[in-house]
């Protein structure tokens, strides 16, 4: 067992008046091995724009296809964001690939982030106080990390503002200092320098920031950026870029035992079920990659049953409120409340996510979030701000579990990391857990680097993964958003009648945001096929996005659309819940669901969709999308 910091060695040198830099390197230069002409031909393949992914059931016949005699190379289990992009990065390689995911991309906690892509400031303070270089490395990896995942899925990322208090002159030079240094460390990766803001100039910024209150003044704020996301959706194209680049990617299909040699016991294969047809095969790699987040000692105990645990649980919930309590692009970010938390309100997609906290939690496939600690993000919250903050305005609430690592050979629990863990315990069986969603890629980078020595791989060539666009991040901009305005219809309710309408830009700013430039496609599903309404009052959401998800990104169930492929169940559950039906008869027509089929549908996506404690509001409503 080794504990593999998520950085190769990362250096610091401060010369007298000049600044320092020396960020981890990507491995690969398309000069290597012929890694030029496979990383054009791996772009190719993604942003083809008459790609499609292979259709579900050629996923499973591959699967079922990889014998003994004729192995994959890899077989990745869990399709979150770290094994999605172990898949990816994989397939890069000239491997051949395979992955099972038992629920859907992003299922668990890649779906229940902060949403935030970031550097680490509060472990940059730590390795300044500490003299701890680890915390240092873990920095610098994320701070490159954060750049390289805004470049290579712009479509889904972006840089965000985010606005320190201060209510002392020591905070505000002491967070100056604190937010300037960490611009230094980014170096080349900087977003935008941070700056001071005077109290005036705050509230400008920030309506609803308080000045005063509780024997305190605002004697300004610090702003510095860092980034921000569509989380679920950056996990689809992770692995929707994985299948175009040939891995055989297969969701609600679960490992229930693995296939041994029966002399040595090495792991070489594992038993699949199909969790939509029921049905079971055996699939045959040369080595497993265990990329299982908070159920990766599940998959430890199919190898060993008494395998220690490695992983320490901890429960992250967030509520999300309406847009007034935080303006558009600029966050709030208090990195020491009154009981020495961290919190924070964020804008995403035209509300306002707050959290979070941090406390130990079983680990469950539905978690749920506590009352009580939705109650402490909304008592932390209304410190700093100016307006009454009320629990009828939580709009939607979830818990999250974050898989910190533990490392089974250290001697205490002091071992716990943020940073992530690699092994081969099992002859066979590599495991990837803890780390951070902003740090995904190097750590499939490294899962892969111990894949291949397990196994005795034979790579074409080097990770392609860093300067790779994600599908629909290749030629995006910003105002792509206008050709769907221009040159699309949609459909729209008028005087109880559909009929005919312009693709308005709140609906084409979002298609182009949430599909890239593969958004062309779901604005011609809504108007050539009469899917142009909208799935809920008050967001952009269109039918068409059901059809399109479920022919063209592996969407199955109605929690597939509304939890991950849309974040409507994550921005208002009382919306959620209203748009299941439309949902679930959108997608019987594509998947040719029968009558009971659907109400197993409804079934399961009631009883999710109550693990979001938001009060219903159904008479909310704020006219942003209307």
């Amino acid at each position: 067992m080794r504990l593999r910091h998520a950085t190769v060695a990362a250096a610091v040198s401060v010369a007298a008046g000049g600044s320092y830099l020396a960020l981890r390197s990507p491995s690969f230069s398309v000069n290597d091995r012929g890694g030029a002409t496979a990383f054009e031909e791996l772009r190719r393949k993604i942003s083809d724009p008459s790609a499609v992914v292979p259709p579900r059931a050629a996923q499973v016949s591959s699967l079922a296809g990889a014998t003994a005699t004729k192995p994959l190379d890899v077989l990745v289990i869990g399709g979150g964001a770290t094994g999605s992009g172990v898949a990816l990065d994989a397939v890069s390689r000239g491997l051949r690939v395979g992955l099972v995911e038992r629920e859907d991309f992003a299922s668990g906690t890649s779906s229940r982030s902060t949403k935030l892509i970031h550097g680490g400031v509060r472990y940059l303070e730590k390795a300044v106080f500490n003299l701890d270089y680890g915390q240092l490395k873990l920095v610098f990896h994320a701070l490159n990390e954060r750049k390289q995942l805004i470049a290579n899925a712009p479509h889904l990322c972006h840089a965000l503002p985010c606005m320190t208090p201060c209510f002392s002159k020591f905070e505000v030079v002491y967070y100056w200092a604190g937010l300037k240094f960490y611009d230094l460390v980014a170096g080349k990766q900087l977003l935008h320098l941070s700056r001071y803001y005077s109290a005036k100039e705050s509230s400008e910024l920030f309506p609803t920031l308080a000045k005063k209150g509780k024997d305190r003044t605002l004697k300004g704020t610090i702003v510095y950026y860092d980034g921000q996301m569509n989380d679920s959706r950056v996990n689809v194209a992770i692995a929707c870029s994985a299948a175009l680049a040939g891995a055989a990617v297969l969701n609600h299909a679960e490992v229930v035992s693995f296939l041994k040699e029966d002399v040595s016991g090495r792991i070489i294969g594992a038993r699949i079920r199909n969790n939509l047809s029921g049905d079971e095969f055996d699939t045959y790699a040369k080595v497993i990659v265990n990329a299982a987040g908070p159920f990766c000692d599940g998959v430890r105990n199919l190898a060993d049953k008494d395998a220690k645990p490695i992983i320490c649980p901890s429960s992250g919930v967030h509520i999300v409120l309406p847009d007034y309590y935080s303006p558009e692009g600029m966050g709030l970010i208090v990195p020491k409340t009154k009981d020495g938390r961290v919190v924070f309100m964020l804008p995403w997609l035209g509300r306002t996510v707050a959290g979070t906290t941090d406390s130990q939690t079983p680990i469950t496939m539905l978690p749920e979030p506590h009352e009580d600690e939705i109650q402490f993000i909304l008592d932390a919250i209304s410190d700093y701000l100016n307006v009454k903050v009320r629990r009828t305005d939580v709009l939607s609430a979830w818990s999250g579990i974050r898989p910190l690592a533990l490392d089974p050979t250290a001697k205490n629990t002091e071992s716990i990391s943020r940073d992530h863990v690699v092994c081969e315990e099992f002859p066979g069986l590599v495991t990837i857990t803890g780390g951070k969603w902003t740090t995904y890629r190097g750590m499939a980078q490294d899962a892969v680097d111990a894949a291949i020595k397990a196994g005795k791989l034979k790579p074409a060539n080097d990770s392609l993964t860093h300067d790779l666009r994600l599908v629909g991040g290749e030629g995006w901009e910003n105002s792509s958003f206008t050709e769907l305005a221009q040159q699309y219809l949609r459909n729209k309710m008028s005087h109880g009648k559909v009929v005919p309408g312009e693709m308005d830009s709140v609906a084409a700013r979002h298609l182009s945001h949430a599909y890239g430039t593969l958004a062309h496609r779901v604005a011609k599903i809504a108007q050539n096929e009469n899917l142009g309404k909208r799935l809920a009052h008050g967001y952009p959401y269109l039918e068409a996005e059901v059809a399109y998800c479920a022919r063209e990104e592996y969407c199955e169930s109605a929690v597939d659309f509304l939890a991950r492929r849309c974040r409507l169940a994550f921005l208002d559950t009382d919306a959620a819940f209203k748009a299941l039906p439309r949902v679930i008869q959108i997608l019987a027509t594509e998947h040719k669901w029968d009558k009971s089929r659907q109400s197993k549908e409804v079934e399961k996506a009631n009883e999710f969709l109550q693990t979001f404690k938001a009060l219903k509001n159904a008479q909310f409503h704020d006219g942003k999308h209307n």
